[in-house]
C-alpha cells in the first residue's frame, strides 16, 4: 500500500516539474493518478487563428444589424404596449453580446463603442434605421410589419455570414442567432395575423 502512495505521489511530482517547464508527460497508468475534465481542459492551449477580411466585415456588420433590430424595438415598445418588442429587444441585447465576444477574441475593433441609440457607422444600416423607424411609426400593425422585415433581412445575412466563415465558434454564434431570429419572426407573424394585418 506504502508502494502505491510513494508511487503516485512521485509520478505527481514529475508531472508538475515537467509541466512548469513545458514537457508534455505521459505517466504509466499504475501510477497515474486520477484526472478531470477540468484539470485536462486548463491544460489545454487555445489557439485562435486569424480571421479573414470577410469574416471581420460580417462580424463588424452583425453586431451593429443586432444593435438595430435592438434600438427599433425599444423605441417601438415606448410607442406600443405590446410586450413582444421590449421582449425581443432584450434578446437582440443578448445576440449583441455574442457577437461582442467574437470581437474581442479575434481583436477586432467594436463598431458599436459608444452605444448610442439610434447611431449607426455602417450608412446603410443608418438609413435602414431611419426608414424603419418612420415605417413603424404608422401604427400597430405597421410596427409588426418592421419586426417581419427587421427578422427576414437578419436570417439572410446571417444565412450568409455562416457560409463565409470557416471558424465553428463563429459558425455556432451565428447558427444560434439564426434560431432566434426565425423565433422571432415566427412571434411577430403570429401577431400580425391576430391584429388583422
Amino acid at each position: 500500500m506504502n508502494r502505491l502512495f510513494a508511487g503516485i505521489a512521485a509520478g505527481a511530482a514529475i508531472a508538475v516539474v515537467a509541466l512548469s517547464i513545458g514537457i508534455a508527460v505521459r505517466p504509466e497508468p499504475s501510477v497515474a493518478a486520477p484526472t478531470t475534465a477540468v484539470a485536462q481542459a486548463s491544460a489545454a492551449t487555445v489557439v485562435v487563428t486569424p480571421l479573414s477580411q470577410a469574416e471581420k466585415d460580417g462580424l463588424v456588420f452583425m453586431r451593429e444589424e443586432e444593435k438595430l433590430a435592438r434600438d427599433v424595438y425599444r423605441v417601438l415598445g415606448a410607442e406600443y404596449s405590446l410586450p413582444v418588442f421590449n421582449n425581443i429587444a432584450g434578446a437582440e441585447s443578448t445576440h449583441m453580446a455574442a457577437i461582442k465576444r467574437l470581437l474581442d477574441r479575434y481583436g477586432v475593433a467594436d463598431p458599436v463603442n459608444p452605444d448610442v441609440p439610434g447611431s449607426f457607422q455602417h450608412p446603410e444600416l443608418q438609413q435602414l434605421y431611419a426608414d424603419l423607424i418612420a415605417q413603424g411609426d404608422d401604427g400597430l400593425t405597421a410596427a409588426l410589419r418592421v419586426g417581419i422585415t427587421i427578422e427576414q433581412v437578419d436570417i439572410a445575412d446571417l444565412q450568409t455570414h455562416i457560409q463565409e466563415t470557416q471558424h465553428s465558434d463563429i459558425r455556432t454564434v451565428y447558427t444560434n442567432l439564426l434560431r432566434g431570429s426565425q423565433n422571432h419572426l415566427r412571434a411577430f407573424e403570429k401577431l400580425l395575423a391576430r391584429y388583422g394585418g
